[in-house]
């Protein structure tokens, strides 16, 4: 069994470093993707009920939904 030398050793360290990193990196990505795909959805569900509050001339129900989308975009800082 052949040893590694000193530095082999090092530079096999280096790079699981470094992989470990970009490992990091992506999986904080695809973190923000999905969580901005969740925002833009519950955004488009409650603008489309509020638009049928709007419609129906609910004015309480628009209201509270409004209030809702307040709350949802400080959530998100938007």
């Amino acid at each position: 069994m052949k040893e590694k030398s000193y530095s082999e050793m090092m530079k096999s360290t280096v790079m699981k470093r470094i992989k470990a990193k970009e490992s990091f990196v992506l999986d904080l990505y695809v973190d923000m993707l999905i969580s901005e795909i969740q925002l833009n959805t519950k955004k488009e569900k409650l603008m489309a009920k509020i638009d049928k509050a709007i419609d129906d001339r609910d004015q309480p129900l628009f209201l509270s939904l409004t209030e809702e989308l307040k709350v949802l975009n400080k959530q998100f800082g938007t």
